[in-house]
């Protein structure tokens, strides 16, 4: 006779934490986040590192003094929630589902020039590590080319409401006659189409004019400045083809853009290499100096070890001040007030919206980048690589090539990524990152991985204690970044 065992339950993978006094956990199957009390507490304890029956935990409840209805319910409630689950299957739920076919697409980033007026050391366009092969293609995009592009945004976004267009280059602003144009070709093709757009470019701000920012302004088109700092840091790697810094040139400049430009917030975007880690000193000038609404970090992209590549110090010492400004981005958030650390806001926001990535961005899915040829990519930073095209303006996106993008970038498919508990925010990193750095877009970042899990905590932790003590700062944040 063949005895049925009973099923038992075991916890869900989760990341626990403290804040504001209370216990948090951060449940990966779900990317959603918990507060608990001491009850659940207790059937989490019972099950860490055993398995019990459904009946034989409700016991061990009761021992403790709970009434067994009560203690039935509070299972069965953990179980609806999937902070415990039966047997040893993973719940379905945790396993980000591969986006359809035909998931329509949102925006485009139009790399209008191939060509920039700085030599900046590390660019991974022009760089050491670039993968771009521009030889014999066109330098400037065409107005037909963009209008296609246009067309073809429009035709991709099924079912949505809005699109975007991000303007990029080399440096965009080399060709912003172009880029005047396509603002008002999009503005009538998408108002025909019965649907809105917003723009964005990113610039080195040597070429803003006055005239520029009032169109800029006038046109609601949000500007992300590449930048790294006071003069002598700037001028460390973001110099001309002559050797001379540009802080010189865009000091006075970014001062008239800040000044003019009402209608968006404006974001500067540092990159951190070797000699520029001075994260809080950096922020100080930009924020407080120079005016910036935002500012943002992120580590250069490197393949083999280079002159100006980040260590494992110069890592430890950026998480350090990552954490000191996180610390006063919570000051000013339990206050009610903005900080302007972007790397915090853009994680909380993940964190409200409780994602669980199946990709870790909308490169090749929602997203695509557009050579100046009118090839397609899957974003920006494989522009112009030859083995990474992915159709073509005029004919469309090629799908067989972006399935194959997809599928191998999916997170399911990296092994790593498998018991760490970060995954829902991080889904294995940058697709062009991991190429550079491996040689396969679906490889994890694995360089970064205590990094990303240690700021993801510190993240956690911040929404935990606004959570206690000003729920209201995180309701307000929803509403601001449009997140409900």
């Amino acid at each position: 006779m063949t005895v049925m065992q009973a099923p038992t339950y075991r916890r869900a993978e989760y990341h626990g934490f403290d804040a504001g006094g209370s216990d948090f956990v951060y449940l990966v199957s779900a990317g959603a986040i918990f507060e608990i009390d001491t009850d659940v507490r207790a059937v989490l304890d019972r099950l860490d590192g055993q398995e019990l029956t459904h009946a034989a935990l409700v016991r061990e409840l009761v021992a403790e003094g709970r009434a067994a209805e009560e203690a039935d319910g509070l299972v069965r409630e953990l179980r609806q929630a999937r902070l415990i689950h039966l047997g040893h299957a993973m719940p379905v739920a945790q396993v980000p589902q591969a986006p359809p076919a035909d998931f329509p697409l949102q925006a485009l980033v139009l790399n209008v020039t191939n060509q920039c007026n700085l030599a900046c050391t590390y660019c991974y366009e022009f760089g050491a590590d670039k993968i771009a092969t521009p030889a014999g293609k066109p330098k400037y995009m065409t107005l037909d080319t963009a209008m296609a592009s246009v067309d073809l945004l429009i035709a991709e976004a099924v079912g949505r409401k809005s699109v975007h267009i991000t303007f990029f280059g080399g440096e965009t602003l080399m060709n912003f006659k172009l880029l005047r144009d396509v603002v008002a070709y999009a503005n009538h093709a998408t108002a025909a189409a019965g649907k809105a757009i917003t723009y964005s470019l990113t610039t080195n701000a040597t070429l803003l004019t006055p005239e520029i920012v009032t169109f800029l302004s006038d046109n609601r088109v949000g500007v992300t400045v590449s930048m790294d700092g006071p003069p002598e840091v700037q001028d460390k790697h973001r110099v001309y083809k002559n050797g001379k810094g540009s802080y010189a040139v865009i000091e006075p400049r970014l001062r008239t853009l800040i000044a003019h430009h009402k209608t968006r917030a404006i974001t500067a975007r540092v990159t951190l290499t070797e000699g520029v880690t001075d994260v809080v000193r950096i922020f100080r000038h930009l924020k407080d100096d120079l005016g910036f609404h935002e500012v943002g970090f992120a580590p250069v992209t490197t393949g083999e070890e280079r002159a100006y590549s980040l260590d494992g110090n110069g890592m430890d010492s950026v998480l350090a001040q990552f954490n000191s400004l996180a610390d006063e981005w919570l000051e000013y958030a339990l206050r009610g007030e903005s900080h302007g650390f972007t790397n915090v806001s853009e994680t909380i926001s993940e964190l409200i919206s409780g994602v669980n990535k199946s990709h870790p961005c909308g490169a090749g899915l929602g997203l695509m980048g557009v050579s100046p040829s009118g090839d397609l990519s899957p974003c920006h930073r494989f522009t112009d690589a030859d083995t990474h095209t992915m159709g073509h303006v005029s004919s469309g996106i090629d799908r067989a090539k972006q399935g194959e993008f997809l599928a191998k970038g999916h997170v399911e498919a990296k092994y790593d990524c498998q018991s760490c508990w970060a995954r829902p925010l991080c889904a294995g990193g940058c697709h062009h990152e991991a190429f550079v750095r491996y040689g396969d877009t679906g490889h994890a970042n694995l360089h970064y991985c205590d990094w990303i899990r240690q700021w993801t905590d510190t993240c956690l932790r911040i929404y935990g204690v606004l959570s206690v003590r000003n729920p209201g700062f995180l309701e307000r944040f929803v509403e601001r970044k449009g997140l409900s």
